[in-house]
Parts: C-alpha cells; structure tokens; sequence
C-alpha cells in the first residue's frame, strides 16, 4: 500500500512536473507546445558525454543535466533553470502567428527568440572590445542550428541562476559566458587536451562552478563590502557592485584575471586583506563617487552654465538700458560687453573640469593613464579659452577706448575675437545639428569604429553604457518645444521682474555714502556687500524658479493629455448608468480575443487599416455612435459572457466586504432565466424607471397607444423594465398556477388578448390606461405575498391577493364593462361557478433560491420608488467600479488569447512586517485605550456591517463574542483585519486576483454557447447566498475569505484553458527570514505557511542558513504548499557562496528570488501595495504594450498607475495622498510622454525580465549610495538604451504613511537617497549623456525637485540673515526711504508661493479636476486648506531641505523603517523632539530669532504693515517646522497629557545612561547619534559646517554695539571686550557644573554654598557695572539674545572638532552647554505648546482637523481617541 510520503520527491516540483518518475497526469505537460519544448531539451544524443565520475543518474538526460555535469552547476540549478526554459519555449512557441505545424515541435523561431534576448547584451559587450563572440552557429540548410542556440541560452541562465550576488554585475556574467561558451564550443567539437587527452571545463567537478568561479569574486565583493564600514566610510575608499562590473568594461579583465580565474589578479585583492606584496587592489572602476555640493554643479552643468551665462546677458542689458532687449542691443558697446559671456563660459569649463580633476584623480593609474591626459588636456585647454578671450576681449576694447568709438581697428579686433568665438562653440552648433537628426547621433554613439572613438575621445569617456540614448524626431521636437516655452517664460519673467527692478536699487547702493554704521565696519570705502545682500535671494529664486515653471507647465500638459486619453469620464457611478447600455461592448472589445488577428501574419498593409479600423471602433463604441455599439442582444453569448464577467466582479466585491448581499442583488446582471426576451440590466439601473411609466399612463389622455409606447421607450432602461416586469409577471403566473387547472388557462388567455391589442396598437382604446397603477399596486401585492415563501397555512394570502388582480384586470380596467357570456367566450371566466385560484396555486419550493432571487429582482423593479443613486453606499467601490468602466473607454492593446498573451511573474519582498493581525494585536489596546479593532470598525462601518453579514452574525445581539469564541470566525475577522491594514495577507489577496482573473477569463474566451450556458446557470445558482454560515456551508479561506467559491461545469477546451492560467503566471514571496521564523516558531511563520496553504499557487522564496563544521552555509530556497500531500514541500535549494546581505537589504532579498520567477515579464510589488480583480482582468492587454514601439524604441518598463488606499484614515493621510496621487498620475504621465524620462520610482512597474535579468536585474544593491535602489532601475534601463513608459487604464493599489512621524521618516529616506544619487555615477552621465532638453526633464523631475527645495529655504535664510544683517550694521535706517527698500520688499514673492503649498497643490488640484470635476477639486483644495494642509506642506519642506542638505555634504543616508500601522496613538513630546530637533526645532527657533532682531532693529520694521508683509511667510515657515508635530500629533493639545510629556521629556534629557542604553532612554545617547554623521565626514564637510555655523557669530557682533554699556563706541575692541563676559560666563558654569558632579551627591551645603557664592558675585558684578558703567537692565534680556546664538554656534564648532577635543576637560563642559540648550529649544517650543493645551476646546478643534475626513464618514473619533473602550475577554 502507498502513502502520501512515498511521493513526496515525486512532488517536489514548481509549476510542471518534469522531474522523472512523475506520477499522474500533469495538465500543463498535456500542451502540444510544453511537450515540444521538453523535447527539445532531450536532444543530447549527439553531444559528447561526460567523464565517468560525472555520469548522468536522469534516465531522460537533457540538456542540463549534460551542462551541468560538465560545467559543475548544482542540481537545483539544473531543475530550476530546466523549468524557466521549458516555460519560456512553450510560451514562444504558443504566441507564434501564424501557429507553427506541427505544435508539437518546437519551432526555430522560439529558439531564435529566446536566443536573441538572452544574449544580445553579451554580444553588445563583445562588439565593444571588438572580439567576436563566442557563439558558434553554423548554418543547416540555410537556417542557424538552433540546437547550439539552446545550448548557448541553457548556459547563460544557468551562470545567472547561481550567480548570486554577481547578478548585479551584467558584464561580469558576460565575462563569465564569454569564457564557458569557449569551452563549451570545445566540448562540442570534441577537442580534447593534449596532455590528459580529454578535455574538462575550468568548473568541472561537484559544485565547481559556484566553489572556482563565483565563490573568488562573491569574496572580493564581500571584502569591499566589509570595507564600507557599513556605508559610513567614504565611497572613494571602497569598491560598489557598480565598481567590480565596470572592471569588465575594460580589457583589462582579459589581460588579468584571464580564464581560468586567476587568484593572484589585482581585481581579486579585497582591501586590507589577504594582500600579498606585489598585490595592489584595483581600485574604483569607471567613476569616483565623492561626496561634495559641487555635484549639483558637476553633474547638470549645462543646466548651470546656462542659467549663469543668461543671468550674465540679462544684467548686462538690464544696466545698460531701460528698453527692450533688442532695442539695446542696437548699441555696440552692449554687443562687446555680452561677449563677456564667453570668457565666463571658457572660465565655467574650466572650473567643470578642475572639479573632474578634483573628483575622479584616484581613477588614474599605470593602466588608465589617457584617462589623466584627458582631464589635464580639458583643464589646459579650458584654461586656454579663458585666456584667449580676456585677452582678445580686452584688446578690442582698449582699441575702441583708445580711439572712443568702434574704429575699423577696433572692429577687427572685434571680429577676430568673433572668429575664435565660433571656433569655440562648433560643438554646440554640431551638437545642435546631431539633435535634428537624431539617428546619426546614436549611429556614431554605438558605432565601434576606432576612427570614430578617436574623433569623439575628447568630448566624453567612451562607455560600455549610455550610448545612442537619443530619442527619434517627433519625440525630440515635442520635449524641446514644451522646454523652450518653459525657458522663454521663465527668462522673461526673470529679466521683466526679478533684474530689471534691481538695477536701480544697485547703482543707488553703489554711489550711496554711508558714513555712520551701526558697528565697527571693516570696509567703509564702498557698498558692495550691500549689494549681494540685495541680490542673494533674487539669484537664489533665479536659480530656483525654473522649477515652479516645469509644475505650471507640466500640468497644463499633463492635464491636456489626460483629456486626449479619455481619463474622468466616467467619475461617479451616475455616469456609469449613462454609458452601461454599450459598457458590455466595451468589456467585448477590450478583453475579448481577436481570432481574425491569429489567422495569418498580417502584412504592413493589413496592420495599418487594422489600425485605421480599430481607431474608427473606439470613437463609436466610445460615443454610442453606431447601434452595434448600443446593447446586446439577449442572451447572445456576448451578454453572457458579460453578465458573468461583471458578477464576478461583484462577487469579489462581495468578498472584500466592499457591497452588501443587496447590493449586489441591485448590481448584478441576471442571466436571462423565466425566457424573458428582453436585455435583463442591473436592477439599479431600472430603478424608479417602472413608476414613472405609470406615471406617463396614469396622466395619459390620448387613444394612440403607439406614442405612449414611444415615450415609455425613449429611455433604453425603462422600456427595459416594462418588458421585464411583463414576461416576468406572466412566467410567475405560469409557474404559479396548476397547469391543468382552469384558472392556468385563464390567465393565459388573459395574457393573449392583452398582447393582441398591443399587436393592433389599440390597448389604448380597449383598456383605461390610467388604471394601470392600480393593476400595477396588485400585482406588487401578489408579488409580495409569494416573496415571502408562504407554506401550506398561508396559501390564502396568495389565493387572495391573485383574486383581487383578476377582479381589477376582468371587470374595471377593460373601456367597456363586459358580459359573463362575453368573458366566458373570451375563455376568461371559470366553467363552474367556484371561486377563483383556491386549489389551482401551486407554491414554490421555498429552498429554490434561483426562483425566489429572480422573484425578488422582479420586486425590486416593480415598487422602487426612488432611483438608487447611492448604490454601492462603499466609496472605495464606487471608485473601483467607476475607474474600470472608464478604463474600457479608454486607448489599450486589443487582449491576445489566453494562450499567445506572455507569462508573468510578480515578486514581493518581504522581511518582518506583519503578515495577518494576531489576536492580541486587534484586542490589546494602546495607551489611548484603542485597539486595532474597533478602530478599524470605526474607519469602515460600512464594511464592518457587510462582514458581519457574511459571516451570519448581522442579526447577533453580541457579534464581537461570536467571533472571538469561534476558530474560524476569529481567522476570517483577523483577516478582515489584515487586509485593511499594509500586509502581507493584502498583498498576497491582491496578487492572486492575477490568478482568479486567468481563470475567469479562461471561460469569458470560450467560443461556444451551449456549455457556457449552463456553466453560468451553475454559477448563479451557486453566487445567490453571499453571506457565510459556518453551520451550513463548508469553511473556506484565501482570497475568498470566507466564501465557497463557485466551482464551473465545464467541458475539456475550458479545463484546458485554465491549465494555461498556470503556466502564463507566477507570484513568488521573497520572506527572506522565513527560514529563521519557522526555527524560532515565530508566529509569522505559521501566518505565511497559512498564506501558501489558502493559496496555493504562492512561492515562498527565503534563505535557509545551515551551521556546518566548516561554518555556516547559505542557501537559497523556494517552497510551496502541496494540496495532494497536506504540507509544505521544498522545491528547490541552491547553495548560495556567503551571506545573502552585502548591500542594500530588500534589492538583495529580490536578487535571490528572482531565479525563482517565469515568464516575459515580472512586476515588482512592495509589501504596501494591492491588486484588484476588475483590474487583473486587463494585465494581458498591459503586456501586449512590450510589442509596440514608443518613438523608436519598445519598452522594457511599464508603468501603472497607482491609487493611495490610506487617504482617508485622516488629514494628514489625505494630505500625502492627494500629493503621491498627484505624481503617480498627472506628474508620470508628461514624464513619459512627451518628455521621455519617467524612470522607475518604485512599484508596481512591469520589466521585461530577460532584458532585466541580462543587464543587472530590477534594482542596484550597492551600500547606501542605492539607498533609493527602485529608481536606479530606471536609470539603468535609460542608461542602457531602454524605454520606460507609462500606463493609466489599469492600477494597482498601494499604502502610504499615514502619521506624521511615518511620513517624516518616509520623507527622509527619500530625501537622503536623492542626495545619494546626487553623488552617483547614473545622475552624473545622464545628465551629460542626455540632450540638454531631456537632461532638463531629468534634473527637475528627480534630484532637482530636492535642490529647490533646499534652495527655497536657502532664500528664506539669505532673506533674513541679509536683513539683520543690514538692520544691525544701520545700513536700513540709511535706505529704508529709498527705493532700494522696495526692492528688497519684493525678494520673497516666488517662495511664498512655495511655502504656502501652491506649488505642491498645482498639480493636485489640475488632476482632481481631470478626475473629479471642477467643483469637486476646487472643494477638496477648499477643505485641504480649512484642515491645514499647507502647514503640513511646510513642514515637509524643511523635512526635505533638511535630509537632503546633509546627505549630500556628510552623508549619513539609511534605510528607515517607517512602520506601516494605524497611526491613531500620541507620540510623545520626547519622541518628536528626537525626530525634529535637528530638521525642524533649531531651524525654525533660529529663524525666529532673526525676526525678533529684525522687527527691534530693523528700519522697515517700523511699520507693522512693512513688517508683516515682509516677514509674513518667514513667520509662517517657522512656526509650522515648530508647531506642526503637535498639530498633527492625536491628542497633541490635552492638558494632562502635555503635562506626562514634559516629565518624560525631563526624564529623558537629565538621564546620561549606561553602555546598553538606547538613544530613546538618554539625551547623551541620542544627541552622539544625531552627530554621527559629523564623525565620518570628510575635511571638506568639516570646513564647509564650520563656516555655515560662524554665521551665529554675525548676531552678537551686531548686538554688542547696541548694548548702552558700549556708550556708541565703534571700536573692534568692543567685540573682542564682549568674549570675556562670555568666557566669564562659562568659567562660572564649569565651577558650578563641577561642584554639582562633586559636591552635589555627598556634601550638598557645600553645593549650595557655592552656587550662592557664585550667585553673589554675579550680582556683585551687576550692581557695579550699573554705578560704574552706562549698563543698564534691559543689556541683559539683550545679551542674552546676543550670546544665545553665539553659544550655539560655538557648541556647533566643537561638535564638527570632537575627534580632537573628545578626550580632553572642556568636552563634559560643551556636553552639558549642549544639554541646557536642548532644554532651551524645547521650552521655546513647549510654550506655545502648552498655552494651546490650556485654551477650553482646542483639543476638540484639533481633533477635528487631524480626522475631518474620517468625520465625514461618520466617524466619532472623539471616543477613539479619548475612551477607554474595554475588551471582552
């Protein structure tokens, strides 16, 4: 007798069972197209066999068991990558058009194409050194040997599939490929060694391939990891994964590391270790990452020099005249003096190149010396330029001075300056001339003739990448024209309105005689620091505003296209109702196959009137023009196809909780039953459409039937329902009645004479047609009275109300009353004189629901009196519902069958988030008494009470007890739970949707009637009870949750489509723990063993760490869940060479599960994110985009759009919500079309995944510098010549932060990987290697978007420091009457813009119009600011500002773990004071600072009215950085909890902590922490931080002269005087401080007694500095605001020189000014904190603000957040 386990290797397979001794019958081996593809493999007959000791134990040997025996790869390799191909080569051979005879042989073309994918990269990488590639294809009959094409593709998947961690090195594998493919060809033709006469690989042998070839340089790359100190060393130190690939970009890698792998080579020489003496290390490859701010400059320097040499021309013209520009270029000395423009050029180039010198010196070597020729030749020549200018410049000019006018000499120094001037800029006018006609550009870009690299070596570093990126005409001339109206906006703007009005302003500067200052001035003699104090914020906004331009323009743009493309036309579901009588065809025509596009191959011809047709299709379906576009047919197999397609929908619907079981009665489309022979709609749709026929009858007085009927039938909907009512009635009755019975015969008589006079149009006369709603009121009696399944006992009832209907219809309602005889001849009266109906009912079977449900439809229809236009009440089903009716009218690839769409695979990281809510996560609560749970319930009351409905409980008086007391009810609640919140569990649900939508379509393409008729019937019957019983119905979970799903009759053409589904899809979850989970029983583990088990088609990739006697070994594991066997089943193990995590985590985490995918396509998914069935349904039509071209490139990215599911939890969500949506639609959309930039931002983009998996896969791992590793995806796939686009007829779901703190955290991740990038060699060559138009798209739509940022702060800064700056010196009581005032009243305009949120708020508000209507985004705008978004706005500027400034100057990026929870708790003062002490605190109380120094000394300030509207927004950003972490913050305002926060805060500034203690416990511990990035930067860092801080040193020397003891002396000795009361002041602190820390403890009168001396003297020294001195009270509240800055900026120093001071007396000393500081900032801080927290009802109002939204779906978050809700237990 067998058991289960005896087949349990039988089983261990992924998707088909090719291991042998298979057992059964595997559906997806039964396709003619697998089978041929297996036994393409089996070809080895011919093939050399392996030694002995390698012999093959398979007993169908194919093609990788023989590679693998040769070439050592691991036998789950072999499995893994045998699967993969076979996959891939069925699912070519099924897309083959026309289809190839026989099937069952694997076509060449399949071969050819697989071939070709895998491999083009490698032989691009040989066409770059010129070598030929290893790839030996003789020809056979004029046709390649496709047998040597497979095994060319078998190997390069195998060295990918156990590469590990090289799979981020591209070229590497090619390097790799390139050698074993040699010696591949060798084996194949049989050579053999001369000395051992055979002939073995350099890999051969058990497990040799990972142990010789990947294991040396997996453990150099581990080596330079160890290196990078964790990413804090300096990226210049240490080689990235970019570094070790880029080595294979040279020859070098031929020369010395050779084949086989050489050990000794200098590039497997890991940094301090291992090194041998003649051993040097190769050190950064390609390009050098130094961390400065001169890469803003560096990277995008034409932007700069652009932006520098028109602010140049603009000044130049601005002074030199009032007029129009070309009006003053009629003089010529403006002429000559814009050549000027020229010497700044040279001079710009120069400096561009020095700073190359600067920055890349370290990659000149012995081996790189042209590398070190060139930069000195550019700086030489550069150089050269410079001089050549000035010289040639300043001859003309002094020639023209000499004789006081342009003399014919002075001309031809002019024009000889010109002439060197054109030579000077001939590449541009090249460059220019290469744009028009781009092909020739990306010809000599990719070309590999030496001549041509000879002729090119100047002007840029030829690269393995970033050649021939050049997009075509049409593409090109759309992105320059939308940037040339940009830049002549903004360039008109600039000089009309920011250089112009300062013209003025500056010559009177320039010639003012300031004779009296307020201080001691060092420079009397002119006012030109006057001068950068009034142009710095203007050059700031200059240098800032071409931002604000590209969001003004973009929007235009993007909003424009979204009109063009058709997207918000259906926003509500009113308009769906307008457009669902041709919605069905839309459905037909969008998801349906096209078989006449499979017939043959179509011709160009032929594709171009395809096209043509197809286009003039849409217009009608879309407009309703033409009457096949109108409605379907009843029962036509379109109809029911659509009807099933659209309750499936429903039904899903249903299962998420999102309609109720009523609801979906009113939506769901009937499936043609009781032979009603009209078009059956949705019963929402006819609401109130019956009694307004009634209407229409009761008030008609005509006898012309015939337009009555007209009437009744202009709308499409209640003719509908008057038939439907008609012929449903009359099949009631029929169903009803006995049909031998005389009463049967009756009715039918009845039935005919009524339709008898609508044939001859004279019901109007023969019957009172305003009776009719009487009739129609008994017929709802009859309805209603079977409605309720009456038994035997109350058949009365009916016999009663069907007696009253006969009464009306018999006697009252015929014109003319008739006579029994009449009646009888009629056949409408009974033979015997009995009463109607009493024996001739026969009641239904009260368990036939199909009956009862149709009966209840009919109900419906017949007594709705109000059209039911909030159905579904759910918004999210409104939204979803809505967006995919809109979606069908929109422009999407025609679906391909379900055998010819390609595979796919979607991959999810995951480490240790949640996966399913336990129990004690929903039922604990939190300090604020709030669980989970009835949070949740809170947020969704709608979907609370349609879950209680489904799972029986609507009608329990104790609900919540149910389910806490019953196994599965508590599974399905903690899973309603779930997929509520960001987990697994949601991402898992909403990935398989791809799974359930291949099967239902599966039967929506099935082609035959009959069949698919009574598979919808079945499904129907089974679809009618939603609602789950435990006690009645078999429990089953999964996507289902809950719910049995349906199961189908259905014959072997649909059983065998839905095995397709299998084979076209794959999801893998990367748990990359899960292996450890499970060792330590954690209950995550048991969570994702239920996910597999519920669904079964998830693969679970993770890393299983195995303790040997050799140490630790690493595998790479996939399991599933085996429904056959009841367990969890290992697939496949593939022994890793090291440690997974080298880098990045979640890139590696990806990296080892992507072997584990399939497919043409994979979609990267994050843990945040979810699917929707509705919209599963069009992922075949998306992949169908990889086929078409965009411009001249297809693409290998797909973008899809995204919808924020967590903006309604609160503001602050709505607010993140609104701003993400607004990119991930409106902003991606002109990113990709016209500016051709969109890159990859995250997920859940679509990648080619052999292009991916062929050039480095699907992100960069590298430590730190790809923090932000998803974006450089997209810049690889730029880099690398690929296309990017982007696609808004389908979304995926995707959870954002919802509190502040996760939002700042969020925001500071991001913020530091852009200032990582900002350092990174991607940015650097796009922005040199794209034109200057799409460089620009690229700058202001990554990086730039953060450099605005800091600039707009920056502004704020020049802004208020130049204005203290002038009030202190007294140089504004000077000006304030002049009209330099005005100008400087006028600097702040732009950034107001800013500050406010507009700029953030543009696109928002243009896409909700496009998406919600005009009024609907004008309210939503209305209600953001109402609810304080543009504090919040603020507030994320600085956060921004913050993160990116100091990454970009010290580093210190990391990943920060955000937390995806329900964000309803308070966060503690101490909690947000170490989050936003640094970002937000000290700048905003500095900011404020100088704004009470400006109003006490400033001359402007004089006038309130002046003040306020120059420091209005100044005002305005301060007090949002410090006051938005309590507005924001639940509960931020209660009194008592204000009060608990600052004795926490207390605790935890005066506790120093121990060796274990966590920064959330001390202040010390938090406050090294926070200036750790301080330790590990470099000189440069040091320098620049030193020089930012000395600025606090401006204010106290300005103060100290205004001090009264300074009785106006002028001198600089006064300054140096003040130094000593602040050395007196700190002398007095360090006794004090060290009698506390000695005396304190022990001997506390002699603490106290010297804090009285101390006291003492103190007031001694005051009282004498008053008789003896001008020193009066008020000096000391202004010392003190004079010195307070001054101490922090020292404080500041000596944190930035705490390697050379640490260790010495003074460091306590600093540690603890630094501590009273805190304290200082955080009383500045907590007053206003707390007056908030004292006014009666601001806690009430804040409540309001921070969950208006919530409130609006009647929520009472007031007893969230302030009752203690008590859990039943």
């Amino acid at each position: 007798m067998a058991y289960k386990e005896d087949f349990e290797d039988v089983y261990k397979y992924n998707i088909l069972q090719l291991n042998e001794g298979s057992i059964g019958s595997d559906d997806g081996l039964q396709f003619p197209a697998v089978r041929a593809a297996t036994e393409a493999l089996k070809r080895v007959k011919d093939l050399r066999r392996p030694p002995a000791e390698a012999l093959l134990v398979r007993e169908n040997t194919d093609i990788f068991d023989w590679l693998g025996a040769f070439f050592g790869f691991q036998a789950d390799n072999v499995r893994n990558q045998r699967e993969n191909v076979v996959l891939l080569l069925a699912n070519y051979q099924m897309s083959l058009q026309p289809p190839p005879e026989p099937m069952s042989r694997l076509d060449r073309s399949a071969v050819q194409r697989l071939r070709k994918k895998l491999l083009k990269n490698y032989t691009m990488w040989c066409s770059y050194f010129h070598k030929k590639p290893n790839l030996w294809l003789p020809k056979k009959a004029h046709n390649i040997d496709d047998h040597r094409e497979l095994l060319y593709s078998c190997l390069y998947l195998l060295i990918w599939g156990e590469a590990a961690n090289l799979r981020f090195m591209p070229e590497c594998l090619s390097f790799i490929f390139h050698n074993m493919a040699m010696e591949l060809n060798s084996i194949i033709e049989f050579q053999m060694d001369a000395e051992t006469g055979q002939y073995t690989p350099a890999s051969y042998g058990r497990n040799g391939f990972l142990i010789r070839v990947v294991q040396p340089i997996y453990t150099t790359v581990k080596g330079e990891a160890e290196a990078s100190n964790g990413g804090k060393s300096p990226h210049s130190a240490w080689r990235n994964y970019d570094d070790m690939n880029e080595y294979f970009w040279t020859k070098r890698c031929f020369k010395q590391l050779s084949w086989p792998l050489k050990q000794s080579s200098s590039y497997l020489v890991a940094p301090n270790k291992n090194r041998r003496r003649n051993s040097r290390p190769i050190g950064k490859t390609g390009f050098v990452e130094q961390r400065s701010f001169w890469n803003i400059f560096r990277s995008f320097d034409h932007l700069w020099i652009s932006l520098i040499l028109m602010l140049q021309a603009m000044m130049i013209l601005a002074f030199n005249g009032d007029g129009l520009p070309w009006h003053v270029l009629r003089d010529r000395d403006v002429i000559a003096a814009l050549l000027t423009v020229f010497i700044t050029w040279a001079g710009l180039r120069c400096m561009q190149a020095v700073l190359d010198a600067g920055m890349q010196y370290s990659l000149i070597s012995s081996e790189t010396k042209m590398i070190g020729i060139r930069i000195f030749l550019k700086i030489l020549v550069a150089a050269g330029w410079t001089t050549a200018f000035s010289v040639l410049l300043s001859r003309a000019w002094q020639q023209r001075m000499k004789d006081r006018h342009w003399s014919p000499e002075a001309e031809s120094l002019l024009k000889e300056f010109l002439e060197a001037a054109a030579l000077f800029i001939l590449p541009e006018t090249l460059a220019i001339v290469l744009f028009l006609v781009p092909w020739v550009r990306n010809f000599l870009e990719k070309s590999e003739f030496r001549v041509l690299h000879a002729l090119t070596w100047w002007f840029q570093t030829r690269l393995f990448v970033a050649r021939g990126l050049r997009e075509g005409v049409i593409d090109s001339l759309k992105y320059a024209t939308f940037w040339l109206a940009i830049l002549s906006v903004k360039f008109s703007f600039s000089y009309f309105l920011q250089v112009r009005p300062l013209v003025a302003p500056t010559r009177e500067l320039l010639n003012l005689n300031i004779v009296e200052f307020q201080w001691h001035e060092f420079f009397r003699n002119h006012n030109r620091f006057v001068v950068v104090v009034l142009w710095a914020p203007v050059v700031l906004i200059y240098a800032m505003d071409l931002q604000i331009w590209y969001s003004i323009a973009s929007s235009l743009v993007g909003a424009a296209i979204g009109l063009f493309s058709h997207i918000g036309e259906i926003r509500n579901m009113e308009q769906l109702k307008l457009r669902f009588p041709f919605f069905a065809s839309a459905v037909a025509f969008n998801l349906s196959p096209e078989v006449e596009k499979y017939m043959k191959q179509p011709s160009p011809h032929y594709r171009l009137v395809a096209l043509f047709r197809d286009m003039v299709r849409r217009v009608k379906l879309r407009y309703g023009l033409e009457k096949a576009y109108t409605t379907f047919e009843k029962s036509s197999p379109e109809s029911l196809k659509f009807a099933k397609l659209w309750n499936e929908i429903l039904f899903h619907l249903r299962q998420e909780d999102l309609v109720s079981d009523y609801e979906v009665e009113l939506l769901q489309v009937p499936q043609f039953s009781w032979n009603i022979d009209v078009m059956q709609w949705p019963s929402v749709l006819l609401s109130n459409s019956v009694l307004v026929a009634l209407g229409f009858a009761r008030d008609w007085r005509s006898v012309d039937c015939q337009k009555l009927w007209e009437k009744i039938s202009k709308n499409e909907y209640r003719k509908c329902a008057v038939l439907e009512c008609y012929y449903s009635f009359k099949h009631l009755m029929s169903r009803v009645l006995k049909d031998d019975s005389a009463e049967s015969s009756i009715v039918e008589h009845l039935f005919m004479e009524i339709e008898n006079e609508i044939h001859l149009k004279t019901f109007c006369q023969s019957y009172k047609v305003n009776l009719i709603p009487e009739v129609h009121a008994h017929i709802v009696s009859v309805v209603e009275a079977i409605l309720k399944r009456p038994g035997l006992k109350d058949i009365q009832k009916v016999v009663d109300t069907l007696q009253n209907l006969y009464d009306v219809v018999v006697r009252d309602f015929p014109v003319q009353k008739r006579q029994y005889e009449s009646l009888r001849g009629a056949g409408l009266v009974a033979e015997s004189n009995s009463l109607l109906f009493v024996d001739a009912v026969k009641l239904p079977d009260p368990d036939d629901e199909l009956f009862f449900h149709v009966l209840k439809r009919l109900h419906i229809t017949l007594s709705t009196k109000e059209a039911l236009d909030d159905v579904p009440k759910n918004i999210d089903a409104k939204r979803r519902i809505s967006f995919f009716s809109n979606s069908l009218f929109m422009n999407m690839p025609h679906a391909p069958s379900l055998e010819r769409m390609r595979s796919f695979s979607v991959l999810t990281p995951y480490y240790s988030e949640d996966v399913i809510y336990t129990k004690d996560q929903l039922r604990i609560p939190n300090e604020d008494g709030v669980t989970i749970l009835y949070y949740l319930q809170s947020v969704y009351p709608d979907e609370w009470n349609n879950f209680l409905e489904r799972m029986g409980l609507k009608e329990s008086d104790h609900p919540e007890e149910d389910l806490w007391n019953n196994k599965d009810r508590l599974k399905q609640l903690r899973l309603w739970a779930s997929y509520r919140g960001q987990t697994l569990s949601r991402t898992v649900r909403g990935m398989m949707y791809y799974q359930h939508a291949l099967d239902a379509l599966a039967y929506y393409d099935a082609d035959f009637e009959p069949d698919f008729q009574v598979s919808s019937h079945s499904r129907q019957l089974e679809s009618l009870s939603y609602s789950f019983r435990i006690a009645g119905k078999p429990f089953q979970t999964g996507a289902y949750s809950g719910g049995a799903k349906p199961q189908m009759k259905a014959d072997r053409k649909v059983k065998r489509s839905k095995a397709i589904a299998r084979l076209k899809f794959t999801y893998v979850v990367a748990c990359q723990i899960y292996g450890t989970q499970k060792g330590k029983k954690d209950a995550k583990a048991d969570d994702i063993y239920f996910l597999m088990q519920t669904n079964p088609a998830v693969r679970v990739a993770y890393v299983d760490e195995v303790p040997t006697d050799h140490g630790v070994q690493y595998f790479s594991v996939l399991v599933k869940y085996d429904t056959y066997l009841d367990k969890e089943i290992e697939i496949y193990r593939i022994q890793l060479p090291g440690p997974l995590k080298l880098g990045e985590g979640k890139p590696e985490n990806q990296n080892h599960a992507i072997i584990f995918t399939r497919g043409d396509a994979i979609q990267t998914i994050d843990m945040n994110q979810d699917n929707y069935f509705e919209e599963a349904l069009k992922m075949r039509n998306l992949l169908e985009e990889f086929d078409k071209h965009y411009g001249i490139r297809r693409p290998q990215i797909l973008g899809v759009r995204e919808h924020v599911f967590t903006g309604s939890v609160s503001s602050l969500a709505w607010f993140m919500s609104a701003q993400e949506t607004s990119f991930v639609t409106l902003g991606q959309r002109v990113l990709a079309r016209p500016l051709k930039v969109r890159m990859h931002y995250g997920h859940p983009d679509v990648f080619d995944r052999l292009w991916f998996l062929t050039r480095g896969g699907i992100s960069k791992a590298s430590r730190v510098i790809n923090i932000s590793e998803d974006i450089f995806a997209g810049f690889n796939c730029t880099l690398r010549g690929g296309n990017v686009t982007h696609h808004e007829y389908i979304q995926v779901g995707k959870g954002r932060d919802v509190g502040l703190n996760q939002i700042a955290l969020f925001e500071a991740k991001v913020s530091s990987g852009n200032g990582e990038q900002m350092l990174s060699r991607d940015v650097y060559r796009l922005g040199h290697h794209l034109d200057f138009f799409r460089m620009l798209s690229f700058y202001h739509t990554t990086v730039g978007f953060y450099i605005a940022n800091m600039l707009i702060v920056l502004t704020v800064y020049a802004f208020l420091w130049g204005r203290v700056y002038l009030a202190l010196s007294g140089i504004e009581d000077v000006v304030k009457n002049s009209i330099v005032n005005t100008a400087l009243s006028a600097s702040l305009n732009q950034q107001f813009i800013f500050q406010m949120g507009l700029f953030t708020a543009l696109p928002m508000i243009i896409e909700n119009t496009l998406e919600l209507g005009f009024s609907g985004a004008v309210w939503d705008f209305i209600t953001m600011q109402l609810e304080l978004c543009s504090v919040f706005y603020a507030f994320s500027l600085g956060t921004k500002c913050h993160y990116f400034g100091r990454t970009l100057l010290h580093g210190g990026a990391k990943y920060r773990a955000t937390g995806r929870g329900f964000v309803v708790r308070h966060e503690s003062f101490a909690e947000n004071y170490r989050l936003y002490a640094r970002s937000h605190f000290v700048k905003g109380v500095e900011l404020i600072v100088l704004l009470i120094i400006y109003e006490a000394y400033g001359g402007t300030a004089s006038s309130t009215v002046v003040y306020i509207l120059l420091t209005f927004s100044s005002w305005f950003l301060a007090l949002s950085w410090l006051i938005a972490p309590f507005l924001f913050n639940p509960t931020g305002f209660d009194w008592l909890q204000t009060v608990y926060d600052l004795e926490d805060f207390q605790s935890w500034l005066w506790y120093k902590g121990g060796v274990l203690t966590k920064a959330e416990q001390s202040w010390e511990i938090w406050w090294n922490e926070e200036n750790d990035h301080l330790r590990t930067t470099d000189f440069w860092g040091r320098v620049l931080e030193i020089v930012l801080n000395i600025r606090f040193f401006l204010i106290h020397y300005g103060m100290v002269y205004r001090l009264h003891i300074a009785d106006n002396n002028k001198s600089v000795l006064v300054y140096f005087v003040s130094w000593i009361y602040i050395l007196c002041a700190m002398a007095l602190y360090m006794i004090l401080a060290y009698a506390g820390e000695k005396y304190a403890a022990k001997k506390h009168l002699y603490f106290r007694a010297i804090q009285a001396f101390v006291g003492l003297l103190v007031a001694l020294v005051i009282v004498l500095l008053l008789e003896l001195t001008d020193f009066q009270l008020v000096d000391l509240l202004l010392s003190f605001l004079a010195f307070l800055p001054t101490g922090w900026g020292f404080i500041s120093i000596c944190i930035v020189l705490k390697p050379f001071i640490v260790n010495t007396i003074a460091w306590p000393v600093i540690v603890s000014m630094a501590r009273l500081y805190e304290l200082a900032i955080a009383g500045i801080v907590i007053v206003p904190l707390a007056i908030l927290s004292w006014i009666p009802g601001f806690q009430a109002m804040q409540t309001r603000i921070l969950f208006n939204q919530a409130f609006s779906r009647g929520l009472q978050l007031s007893r969230i957040l302030t009752a203690k809700k008590p859990t039943r237990g």
